[in-house]
This record gives C-alpha cells, structure tokens and sequence, in this order.
C-alpha cells in the first residue's frame, strides 16, 4: 500500500512557526540581545531561557547516531549548547558573535531559543574535535533518506535541519547589496539583512542618509524557486505518463516537472511543461499538496514543489530529447507492482547504518565529505523516487486510488489536506 505520512518531508517544522512579540524573552529581537549578554560572561550561568545551537559546515548538519538504548529514532541533530559551542569554536580559532548565528524558533514545551551557525571557514579543529564525541557533519540528503518516516519526531528534526540549511545558505548567496554592491549585515537575529550603507549622520543638526535603503528579508527575498510537478492522467486508459532523466539511476521513472516563469499561473505551467516535454496536451488540472524541498542547489536555497494531477487531453508522446531521455504510458497495476516491489525501508535502514558509520568513523580520518547514494537492491522492471519525495505520493495517491471511484475521490478531496498522502 502507499506510505502515509503526517506530512511531506521538510514541513511540519515542530519550532514556533509564529514570531512571538516584542519583548517576550522567545522572541528573535530579545533572545538575541540575551545571547549577546551570554557569549560575554566567564563562566557558564544555568538560567532561562537556555540556548542550543546546531553547526553547519558546507551545508550539512552536525548529527550523531541515536545511542541504541534510546527509544525510537535512528539518528538526532547535534545540539550544542551555547557555552560549549563558545568554547569549541575559540578553540578552532573562530571568534563567535551574536551576529554569527541565526534565529530559528523556539519550542512551547521547553525554555529552550534554537539557533544555527555556519562554521564552513573554519580550518578543520572543530571536525576533529567534534569527532572526538562521535558527532558528524552529514549531507541533509542522507539524513533524508535515513530518516524514519513513520517517527514524527524525527521527521521535525528532518524539518528543522531542511529551515536551517535554507536560512544560512540564504545568508551566504545575500552576502552584497544587489543595488549597490556594499556587504549586507544581518538584522533580527539573522532573519533580515540590510545594506552595510543604509546609516545617518548627524551634521549640522540635520540626519543625513547617506544613499542605500536596501533591506532583504528571508520570507520575501529568498532566491526560490517554484516548481510545478504532475502526474499526468489517461482517464481513458487507467495508466499514468512517467519520465526518465539522463541523470537518473538505472530503472528509476518519475513525474513530469518544470519552474514557473514570471507571469504565469500554475495551471499554465503544468500545461506548458506537459506540452514542452512531451508533446501531451493537458486540459484539467487538479492541486494534490505542496512540499518545501532544501536539499536543492545552494544558489537556490529552498524550493517549493506544487504537486498537481494532470489530465490529458492528447496521447500520443514527442519527447523533447533535450529534457527527458524517455516518457512513457504506464499502467495502474504496473505502477501498483513497482510500488510494492520497493525497498524503501531497506534504503533507510542501509543509510542509517552509513550515519553511523559517518559519526563513529570520525576519529579514523574517514572523509566526511561524502554523499551517499542510497542503492535497495531491489530488480524490479522500475521504481519511483523515495517517500521523502513529493512525486512518490502523487503516483502512489493514484496508484492505489480506486479507478471506478478516482473521480468523485479527487473532486471531494479539500485542497491542502494530507489525507491522500
């Protein structure tokens, strides 16, 4: 059967989604002045609210490999506490500030400020010191698929990775002012950035601003991306039109999809890309559930994948060669058989054997900087991609939707809802 997930990998982040208001000591504006106050004394004060900080370096999370006596879970984000993150990175030779880290929420239950650091430019001290404790930094691709999807708890520690890699990334490709060209500084606990020009000057009783205004904030001016992703339906036939890219592993077909251009609605895009890429005319389209996705190209740091069902109007496939290697007709039961032939569980169980070896591998001299690809093993005629994937659900969704019954289902089905996850 399809996996049910609570929902798409990457959302659902367990941190306070909302801003809490000024003054409250949980907000990004005072718990960073408490931080600063923090990073400045001696010794280490127990007090509320405490600090825990997660490191990146080059875009992978520090992870440790859940202890086996531990309930549940099979890996955990490396949590560091503030005094102990002060100390680790003066020890590599980083000096750390309150402007070094960004704000990524908090949790209701706990009197816990979670905050992220980059510490790419460091000269290597802190991996060997972090090695030492079996911790790791571990591409968030691997994390992924390492993850068990039926733990909600580590599926909000898979979201909370996903926003912290997207922060940060964003704070490194919006390092300049891209009206004039001077550095931007952080604002707001690192959720907003301003132009390293835009001060005043008081001359002569008079403020003067001198020439840039330029603010950037991370909900609105992120380079993103939105991607249009469909399963294109034969109605007619009961079979479903998949697709094989170049870089695809050997017997691995997936659903069309395509960026949205300026100026065109999303119904446009699926119609455009469906027709680009293989000549199929597509009439109705129908809006299946959304998915943040961080694990994309840094210069873009998050994307957002649209998942829609797709209708056709036309059968008969012209593949652009220049963007598909092939597309093909397939039908329900085909896709049934290859969805019940998938080891996914056995991938994930395989990729978090490889977490852990990662994380006690450390202190070997193993390279750290290796991306696994997760391979089952599986001989199945073709396979779809994982459950961390939105486009695994769209074919899964119809795979196992009753044919007699797919068109009521469809149309009584409210729009971002979950339940044909």
């Amino acid at each position: 059967m399809s996996i049910s997930l609570r929902s798409h990998a990457f959302a659902g982040n367990p941190l306070r989604s909302k801003t809490p208001k000024s003054g409250d000591p949980f907000s990004p504006s005072q718990a960073l002045e408490t931080l600063k106050t923090r990073l400045l004394e001696r010794t280490h004060v127990a007090v509320s609210p405490d600090f825990k900080v997660l490191p990146f370096r080059k875009g992978r999370p520090l992870a440790a490999a859940a202890a086996a006596q531990e309930e549940g879970g099979i890996w955990k984000l490396g949590w560091i506490g503030l005094w102990e993150c002060k100390e680790m990175l003066a020890k590599s030779g980083v000096e750390m500030v309150g402007e070094s880290v960004v704000y990524l929420g908090s949790r209701g239950e706990d009197d816990v400020v979670y905050w992220a650091v980059d510490v790419s430019g460091e000269s290597g001290g802190l991996v060997a010191e972090l090695g030492g404790r079996r911790l790791s930094f571990v591409e968030l691709r691997t994390l992924m698929v390492a993850t068990d999807w039926a733990d909600e708890d580590a599926m909000g520690q898979l979201a909370i990775a996903g926003h912290a890699r997207s922060l940060l990334e964003w704070h490194n490709v919006s390092k300049f002012c891209g009206r004039c060209g001077e550095k931007t500084v952080p604002k707001e606990a690192g959720r907003r950035k301003q132009c390293s020009r835009f001060f005043s000057l008081l001359k002569d009783n008079y403020v003067m601003l001198l020439n840039c205004d330029t603010a950037l904030d991370f909900s609105t001016d992120t380079p993103s991306a939105q991607v249009v992703i469909m399963l294109v339906i034969d109605k007619e036939n009961d079979r479903a039109l998949l697709s094989r890219q170049s870089r695809f592993v050997p017997r691995m077909w997936s659903c069309l999809a395509g960026f949205i251009e300026p100026g065109e609605s999303l119904e446009e895009a699926v119609r455009r890309e469906a027709w680009e890429e293989t000549g199929i005319e597509v009439g109705e389209v129908v809006y299946h559930s959304s998915q943040p996705w961080p694990v994309g190209p840094s210069s873009i740091p998050c994307q957002l994948m649209i998942g829609f069902f797709a209708y056709a109007k036309s059968l008969e496939i012209n593949v652009d060669k220049e963007e598909l290697e092939d597309a093909e007709w397939h039908s329900r039961e085909d896709v049934k058989r290859a969805l019940l032939a998938a080891e996914y569980k056995k991938a994930q169980i395989t990729a978090a054997a490889k977490v852990e070896q990662m994380c006690k591998g450390v202190e070997k001299g193993q390279n750290l900087a290796a991306d696994f690809k997760v391979e089952s093993g599986e001989l199945a005629p073709m396979f779809f991609p994982s459950p961390f994937a939105i486009a695994h659900h769209l074919i899964s969704s119809w795979a196992f939707q009753d044919a007699k019954d797919s068109d009521q289902a469809r149309l009584k089905q409210p729009a971002g809802s979950f339940s044909n996850l």
